[in-house]
């Protein structure tokens, strides 16, 4: 069987990017969105998300280049001398790993964003983190352990196999991430000890901000069997703080293109959200723990 997930991140960011994910949401095969609680949307972002029930809604914790939730004079070593997010992502992890000040800041950060999106009264699909900052070893036990508390039962881990990305674009070149798969491999197999729901395959590393129609489609055509992620940018326009490149409107497209919705439903892929899909995802992680000796009292 084939589960797909379909999500949007940055949701709340701009109100270019919510009336994106509303338009993917309704006219196209978006299912899930990723919310930055302190964006400048964000607000608005969950109000849509409420008239959108069956639209699943998790947290993109942002610890890079965005908005705070906490009060300056409580994280100081995680920001800049704007008051935002440090984007100096290499000194940040080193002082992370190194500093036992930033790991605690990180940890009250990680907790009040929880504690943000529980506020919005929204069910809590998933969790990922803005950057994939959640690959650093660190970061990623904090979220494991605050998330624990607030109830998150899915996680993203950005793996893509290379054999998928090849046969879904024919002739492009597609390295080995090799700056991010050894983290992700780390990460899936602690996730897996603590009971977290991870897809088998995470679509969009690769191609971020560059999700055209053709590589959607053919990312759908080639999806393997399992659980499946594919993660995308879509807004209406570029907007203040959007990422330089980045090609919002032909992600949007995709995502809405006739021809994409009618593919799905040839192949009867079974699409959703993290918790609608968690019975799928369950049975393998079962068989995965088989060999991993988790502590008991981490099981769903």
């Amino acid at each position: 069987m084939k589960g797909l997930i379909v999500t949007a991140d940055d949701f709340g960011a701009a109100i270019e990017v919510n009336d994106a994910v509303e338009d993917a949401y309704r006219n196209g095969i978006l299912t899930c969105a990723s919310l930055m609680v302190a964006g400048s949307a964000a607000y608005d972002a969950v109000e849509r998300a409420k008239r959108m029930p069956s639209l699943r809604v998790g947290l993109h914790l942002t610890l890079l280049e965005g908005n705070p939730v906490l009060p300056p004079s409580e994280i100081p070593e995680l920001l800049g001398t704007d008051g935002q997010f440090r984007t100096d992502m290499k000194r940040l992890s080193l002082a992370t790993f190194t500093r036992p000040s930033v790991r605690q800041q990180m940890s009250a950060e990680i907790a009040a964003q929880f504690e943000a999106f529980r506020i919005t009264g929204l069910l809590l699909d998933h969790v990922n983190a803005h950057k994939h900052f959640h690959l650093h070893p660190t970061i990623a036990g904090l979220i494991l352990r605050v998330g624990r508390s607030y109830g998150v039962r899915g996680l993203r881990v950005p793996y893509e196999p290379r054999n998928v990305l090849r046969r879904a674009a024919p002739g492009e070149t597609v390295d080995f991430a090799l700056d991010t798969l050894p983290w992700s491999i780390l990460l899936r197999k602690r996730a897996h000890r603590a009971g977290m729901l991870v897809p088998d395959c995470v679509f969009g590393l690769r191609w971020s901000g560059a999700m055209t129609r053709a590589r959607l489609s053919g990312l759908i055509e080639h999806l393997p069997d399992g659980l499946s992620e594919i993660y995308l940018h879509p807004a209406t326009s570029p907007y203040t703080g959007s990422a330089s490149g980045y090609c919002y409107g032909a992600e949007l497209d995709a995502l809405c293109d006739e021809d994409i919705r009618a593919q799905v439903q040839r192949l009867s892929i079974r699409r959703g959200g993290y918790m609608d899909l968690l019975p799928l995802g369950e049975q393998q992680l079962l068989n995965k723990l088989g060999g991993l000796n988790p502590d008991p009292r981490l099981l769903p």
